[in-house]
C-alpha cells in the first residue's frame, strides 16, 4: 500500500534544512507569444495528418527543476505553450482549454491565451479561467483549469502558455509526453534538472514509442537536456486499453541517490537489501506485538481464522491515507513524527496505509506465521519494467503469507480490500520479495472472475403498455466491491445514492427511472456491496401486429457498443477478470402468453464466457445471463477474433420473447 496512492507519483525527499530554503511563488515566465507566419494563417490542412479537425502547429515545454533563485528562494516550474491550428468546423472544439494539475505537485499560473483569425487578426483572452475536478473512468479524478477562447472559427490559430509551480519540498521524476489527441507538428523539450553541491544526485532518462526518425534526447554543456522533434501522429484513445502512459510517446526521467548501475541484477540486490534493511527496521521483533496478538485471536483458531481476525483489526485502524485533512487539528496531526516502528502504529491506533501493512506483516510474524513484506510498482499508470531500475516505483507494499502450502497476499493498508485479495493495481505484476539474503522477484495473485463479480437480481412486471416495473438488487463483491468503496469513501449519502443510480441506467439501453431505496455498507470489506433499487423502464416491450416483443438483454448496454470499430491499433486490457449474472423475472399482464422464446445460447470460449436462457415460468418470463472474463492482457492480433464474441454478445441479447395477449384480448 502506497502512501501517494491517489496520485502515483514517485519522489525523492527534498531535505529543507540543509538549503535553507524558501518556497515564494513564481511571478514571471520565460515563454511568451511567438512571431505566427502567413504560411500558418494560409494553412488549410496538414498532408501528414489528413482529415484532422487540427493539429499542434508548435509545441514547447521547459521543465525547470533548479528553478529561479532570488534571495536564496528555489522555484522550481516547468513552461508549457501551445499553438493549435483549427482546421475543420469540428475542430472548434478545442477552444475549450483543459489544464490538468495535481494539488500535491503544485498548482497552475500565469495563464495567457489568444485567438488569431485568419486575416491575421489577435482577440486577447481576458474571460474567467474555472477551477474544476474531472473524474474519468473507473475513477480517476483530477483537477483541472478550464476556459474558452473567444471568435474561434475554422482557419483560426489558437495560442496559450502557462506555468506550473511546482512544490519545492520535492523533487518529482519528470516526463516529456510527445503524443496528444492532435497531431504535432513540432515541439521543442528542455530539462534543467535539479543539483546542488550538498546533495548528489544524479538523473537518469530513457525513452519509449518514439516517432521513426526522432533523435535522442541529450544534455548540453550548460547541463540543459534538449530534444527537438517533429510530426508527432495523433494519439487515438480506444475503449479498454493499456495505460496512455504506457503507449504514448515519451521521455522519462528519473533522479538517483547513487550512480548508474549497469548491471540489472546487482542493481536490484543492493536495492532489495536496502529496502529489506528499513522494512525489518520497521517491523521490530515479533515478540513485542505477541500481546496484541493475544487480544485479537484465540489459541483454537484455524491459521486462515487468526489472519482474518488480525486482518479484519488492522483495517479497523484509521487510515489516515484515505484522510480528507481539513480541521486544524488534522493539519497539526499531518506535522507529527512519523511512526517509528510496527509497536508505535499499533499503540497510535492509526498510521498511514504503507504502515497498517508493515503493521500486518509484524502481528501475523508475531502470530508465528512465516511472512514476507514485498514491494511493488503498480499498473494502473504505467507497467513496471525491472531492466529500466527504476527503484523509486516501487512505492506499493504488501505481505505474502505462506500457510499450509500456499502463498496468500494481503494489502490491509489499502483500504476496503478483502481479506486474501490485493487491490486490482497491485494484481498480476512482479513484486520484490524482501529478504535480508537475495530479495527475489515474484508474482502477485490474479484475482479469478468470480473475485470480482456483479449480480443483478430483478423481479419485475411488465405492463399492458410494454413498460417494466418492479425492483433489483445489485450485489458487487471481491475486487469490484473495493473499487467502488474506494471511489466513494469521501462522498456523502446523497452522491452516493446518484453514483449507484448512474452506474444501473448505464446498464440499460433503454430510457429508465432508477431510484435507490436502501444504502449498502459503505465500510465493511468483508462484505458483498448490496443496494437495492426501485426500477422502471419505459417501453422496452414493443408491439408487433399482435404481438409484443421482449428484448432478453436487459442490462447489456455496457457491451453494446464496444469494439465497434473494425480495426484497431492498441492491445486490448481489461484491468482485471470479472463475472457478470444476471437473474430476471418478469411477471406478464393477466391473459397474456409466451409465443416464442429464444434458445440458450452459450459460448465456447473459455477465456471470454457468455451464456443466455430465456425460460417460460407459468406465465413469468425468467431470463438469465452470464458474462465472465478471465483475461487482463490481449495483443491486437487477437482483436478481430474478440469483437465476433462480442458482436455475438450483441446478437444474442437483442434477441426477442414474442408475447401474445390475444388471450387477454379475447377474454376482454
Amino acid at each position: 500500500m502506497s502512501t501517494h496512492r491517489l496520485f502515483r507519483i514517485s519522489f525523492l525527499p527534498f531535505v529543507l534544512s540543509l538549503l535553507a530554503w524558501v518556497w515564494c511563488p513564481l511571478t514571471a515566465t520565460a515563454i511568451s507569444f511567438r512571431p505566427v507566419s502567413p504560411e500558418e494563417l494560409k494553412m488549410t490542412s496538414e498532408p501528414a495528418a489528413p482529415g484532422a479537425p487540427a493539429i499542434i502547429l508548435y509545441r514547447q515545454v521547459d521543465r525547470d527543476d533548479l528553478g529561479q533563485h532570488n534571495g536564496g528562494s528555489r522555484v522550481p516550474h516547468e513552461d508549457n505553450y501551445f499553438r493549435i491550428k483549427i482546421l475543420t468546423e469540428e475542430g472548434r472544439k478545442y477552444a475549450d482549454i483543459e489544464i490538468p494539475y495535481y494539488k500535491n505537485e503544485g498548482g497552475i499560473s500565469g495563464i495567457h491565451a489568444r485567438t488569431i483569425k485568419p486575416d491575421g487578426t489577435i482577440v486577447d483572452f481576458d474571460g474567467k479561467v474555472f477551477n474544476k475536478s474531472v473524474v474519468k473512468a473507473r475513477g480517476v479524478k483530477y483537477l483541472a483549469k478550464t476556459f474558452t477562447l473567444p471568435q474561434v472559427q475554422v482557419g483560426s490559430i489558437l495560442e496559450y502558455f502557462y506555468t506550473v509551480d511546482l512544490n519545492p519540498d520535492w523533487i518529482f521524476d519528470s516526463h516529456w509526453i510527445l503524443s496528444n489527441e492532435l497531431f504535432t507538428k513540432a515541439a521543442d523539450f528542455t530539462f534543467t534538472p535539479f543539483t546542488s553541491p550538498d546533495l548528489h544526485y544524479g538523473v537518469r532518462w530513457t525513452w519509449k514509442n518514439m516517432p521513426p526518425g526522432a533523435p535522442q534526447a541529450k544534455a548540453g554543456e550548460d547541463h540543459v537536456i534538449r530534444l527537438q522533434v517533429s510530426n508527432i501522429a495523433a494519439f487515438p484513445t480506444e475503449d479498454l486499453m493499456p495505460p496512455e502512459n504506457e503507449l504514448k510517446a515519451r521521455v522519462d526521467f528519473t533522479y538517483l541517490l547513487d550512480e548508474p548501475d549497469t548491471d540489472v541484477s546487482h542493481f536490484w540486490s543492493k536495492v532489495g537489501k536496502r529496502l529489506d534493511t528499513q522494512m525489518e527496521s520497521f517491523v521490530g521483533k515479533p515478540k513485542a506485538l505477541e500481546p496484541a496478538v493475544a487480544e485479537i485471536v484465540g489459541p483454537n483458531d484455524s491459521p486462515e481464522v487468526k489472519l482474518q481476525k488480525i486482518y479484519a483489526r488492522v483495517q479497523q485502524l484509521r487510515n489516515t491515507s484515505y484522510e480528507v485533512r481539513k480541521t486544524d487539528e488534522e493539519a497539526k496531526r499531518e506535522k507529527e513524527k512519523a511512526p517509528a516502528n510496527a509497536e508505535e502504529v499499533w499503540k497510535r491506533g492509526y498510521g498511514s496505509g504503507f504502515d497498517l501493512t508493515w503493521l500486518y506483516l509484524a502481528l501475523v510474524r508475531a502470530a508465528g506465521f512465516e511472512a514476507y513484506g514485498i514491494m511493488a510498482a503498480d499498473r494502473e499508470n504505467y507497467f513496471f519494467d525491472p531492466a529500466l531500475m527504476q527503484s523509486r516505483r516501487l512505492d506499493e507494499n504488501f505481505v505474502l503469507i505462506k500457510v499450509n502450502g500456499k502463498d496468500i497476499f494481503c494489502d490491509p493498508g489499502s483500504a476496503f480490500t478483502p481479506f486474501g485479495l490485493l487491490p486490482w493495481p497491485e494484481s498480476g505484476i512482479q513484486g520484490l520479495k524482501l529478504d535480508k539474503k537475495e530479495s527475489t522477484w515474484v508474482p502477485s495473485l490474479v484475482p479469478t472472475s468470480d473475485q470480482a463479480r456483479t449480480e443483478r437480481h430483478a423481479n419485475l412486471t411488465l405492463t399492458d403498455t410494454g413498460d417494466l416495473e418492479g425492483k433489483l438488487t445489485v450485489t458487487y463483491t471481491g475486487v469490484e466491491a473495493a473499487r467502488l468503496r474506494r471511489e466513494e469513501r469521501h462522498a456523502d449519502d446523497t452522491e452516493r445514492k446518484k453514483y449507484l443510480e448512474d452506474i444501473v441506467k448505464g446498464y440499460i439501453s433503454a430510457s429508465s427511472e432508477v431510484k435507490l431505496t436502501s444504502q449498502p455498507d459503505w465500510k465493511n470489506s468483508a462484505q458483498p456491496l448490496a443496494a437495492e433499487f426501485d426500477l422502471k423502464v419505459s417501453g422496452w416491450a414493443s408491439g408487433a401486429g399482435h404481438h409484443f416483443l421482449v428484448p432478453v438483454g436487459l442490462f447489456g448496454a455496457r457491451e453494446k457498443h464496444l469494439f465497434d470499430a473494425s480495426q484497431r491499433v492498441h492491445p486490448i486490457y481489461f484491468e482485471y477478470p470479472y463475472a457478470e449474472q444476471d437473474d430476471i423475472d418478469i411477471q406478464l399482464p393477466a391473459g397474456w402468453k409466451i409465443s416464442s422464446i429464444p434458445q440458450e445460447w452459450k459460448s465456447p470460449e473459455k477465456a471470454l464466457g457468455y451464456t443466455l436462457n430465456a425460460q417460460d415460468n407459468n406465465g413469468k418470463l425468467h431470463l438469465s445471463r452470464t458474462l465472465t472474463v478471465d483475461m487482463i492482457f490481449l495483443d491486437v492480433h487477437y482483436y478481430s477474433l474478440l469483437r465476433h464474441i462480442f458482436q455475438e454478445i450483441k446478437t444474442n441479447d437483442d434477441q426477442q420473447v414474442v408475447l401474445d395477449p390475444a388471450a387477454a384480448r379475447a377474454g376482454n
